[in-house]
């Protein structure tokens, strides 16, 4: 490190001045230009290269776990330490979190349900357990966008969401509808919310019985019983600001983190750092690998590959001469 600052700042000191400042000779620095580079160094260089390629794919947002899971995932056979290593050299650091603000708003003309689903934030299969909330977002200086989002616990996949300037059931049953279309769960669904107006509204549970929904809701101002949700509400914050220029800015944003970011490509620690795409992916062809017998799949896979449409002559029928016995045979004249 010594002698890479002394190359470094050459054109502004001298070399011995340097040299007798940091304690080493200078025969000792011209030695080390002249050096062939180490294994490890150009290991080093090659390591650096592969990691700011993939903090800056993932927009500046992963630390140190998803990057090495990432590069893992490349092929690129690398310790952790190094990776974290690395990024604090190059400088290289995801945002931080933001503190918890309780932001529900009850309206205590509206019955509210019981906490069903006790802080269990997972799924055995999709459309099981859902998770809605709300948040906000500073536009200009005074203006103000929420978000209503929808999340399914089995594989933290967003599946409903919608962005208005007013934070009324308007906005939540847009969100919900949007899931809905989307899933087209059947009834046993559970939804869970905070006790906030915009969910205890009629039109809202109206929405959700004639689903043959299942209402739970968390305790007011308790953040641990919607933890999955406000873990959401904050990577997103944390990762794309809490202030936009514009409404359009902020909506086109959103969309892009939620829809392609979130969904498709964010590796998410609860899912062995897989996205919720390729999670849900993965359990469908493990369910249709555990319905369908051995034999029966290769014989699909068989009869698939063997299409005449592919360019494969059609499988010969047998004739009905092929049935005549040898003793049946006409002599030849």
């Amino acid at each position: 490190m010594r002698f890479t600052f002394i190359q470094t700042e050459t054109a502004t000191y001298s070399v011995r001045a340097m040299c007798r400042l940091l304690e080493v000779s200078p025969s000792g620095f011209y030695a080390w230009q002249v050096r062939p580079e180490s294994s490890h160094a150009r290991r080093d260089r090659h390591v650096r290269l592969r990691v700011r390629a993939s903090f800056e794919a993932h927009r500046r947002r992963y630390g140190s776990p998803r990057i090495h899971e990432d590069l893992r995932d490349q092929g690129l056979r690398v310790s952790r330490k190094r990776v974290v290593r690395v990024m604090q050299e190059e400088g290289l650091r995801a945002r931080g979190r933001t503190r918890f603000r309780c932001t529900t708003r009850r309206d205590p003309a509206h019955p509210v349900a019981a906490n069903l689903l006790n802080r269990e934030f997972t799924a055995e299969a999709q459309n099981q357990r859902w998770v809605g909330d709300t948040t906000a977002w500073v536009i200009g200086s005074d203006g103000t966008l929420y978000l209503a989002a929808i999340l399914d616990l089995f594989s933290r996949f967003v599946v409903g969401w919608a962005v208005s300037v007013a934070k009324d059931r308007h906005l939540t049953i847009t969100a919900l509808q949007m899931a809905l279309l989307r899933r087209g769960p059947g009834p046993g669904l559970l939804h869970h919310s905070d006790r906030g107006s915009t969910y205890t509204s009629a039109d809202y549970q109206a929405v959700l019985t004639t689903q043959g929904s299942t209402c739970s809701m968390s305790r007011t101002g308790d953040c641990y019983d919607n933890a999955a949700r406000e873990s959401f509400f904050a990577t997103v914050k944390r990762e794309l600001e809490e202030r936009f220029a514009s409404r359009g800015d902020a909506t086109h944003e959103l969309c892009d983190f939620i829809e392609v970011f979130s969904n498709q490509q964010r590796r998410h620690s609860t899912l062995g750092q897989s996205s919720p795409a390729a999670f849900e992916r993965h359990a469908a062809a493990r369910a249709l690998d555990a319905a369908v017998p051995v034999d029966a799949t290769s014989r699909a896979h068989r009869d698939l590959d063997n299409r005449t449409d592919r360019g494969f002559p059609q499988r010969p029928q047998p004739s009905s001469s092929s049935h005549i016995t040898k003793g049946n045979q006409h002599p030849r004249s």
